[in-house]
């Protein structure tokens, strides 16, 4: 992906939602191509699992328990990495969820107030923790997770889900045009449908499953290496003039 080879080597990431399904697979992809990962998840179980995996395969990685929704957990993230690795180049926003489905008059505050702290608030509290960092650096990348449903309005009771990853996408753009001048990228990524764990254990119908297959042009769900491919190339030195973008 990177035009220069080893460009990622001696380089870290941060990828939250590390556990599981985007962030797992970007996790690893970034570890083959030589990079030091910090993987941080709420279920820290699983985030140590992969760091595990990593150092198992001659990599280095940090398994970190992180709730994105706490500003304390997030400033020690960042610092923990920092620690560990000296410097941080990247990270990758990954950590987010729809939570439940919920017709638009039956969505109550809590719903509300929870996807939007998990979607918007955690990363904004990443992005704020980890942009002095790259500014005393005079480079970095921040990849936010997105998704499709900001769109297209949240098809199948996802209003909630859709609004908050369409302040993702804002924040996003606000933050990069802020920052590009000291050499910062910011890009979201919205995924369409992806085969991840979330995706199989959500509580979706199959003819809903066939009404998102319908607007997907190959009639398949994505696969997690797939996006974590297209994190890695955003992240490259063959992607120097993306930012302020969704993709």
């Amino acid at each position: 992906m990177a035009k220069t080879p080893d460009y990622f080597v001696g380089k870290t990431i941060i990828v939250t939602g590390a556990a599981s399904g985007i962030g797992k697979a970007t996790a690893l992809i970034f570890a083959r191509e030589g990079a030091s990962v910090v993987c941080a998840d709420l279920i820290g179980d699983g985030a140590q699992e992969i760091a595990k995996e990593i150092r198992h395969h001659g990599g280095k990685a940090l398994g970190l328990a992180i709730d994105v929704t706490s500003r304390e957990q997030v400033d020690e993230m960042v610092e923990q990495s920092i620690a560990a690795f000296g410097s941080v180049q990247f990270q990758f926003n990954s950590a987010g969820a729809a939570l439940r489905r919920s017709k638009f008059l039956d969505i109550d505050d809590a719903l509300f107030d929870k996807t939007f702290s998990l979607n918007v608030k955690g990363t904004f509290y990443c992005m704020q923790a980890i942009l002095p960092h790259m500014q005393r650096n005079g480079a970095g990348v921040i990849v936010n997770m997105a998704s499709m449903a900001h769109r297209r309005g949240g098809p199948g009771s996802s209003v909630h889900y859709a609004a908050a990853k369409g302040a993702v996408v804002s924040l996003t753009m606000g933050v990069a045009r802020e920052f590009a001048h000291t050499g910062i990228r910011c890009v979201s990524i919205s995924p369409g449908p992806i085969r991840t764990p979330f995706q199989a254990s959500a509580q979706t119908s199959p003819e809903l499953m066939q009404r998102f297959l319908e607007d997907v042009p190959m009639k398949r769900f994505g696969e997690p290496d797939e996006i974590g491919e297209l994190v890695l190339f955003i992240c490259s030195d063959a992607c120097p003039f993306m930012t302020a973008e969704t993709v």
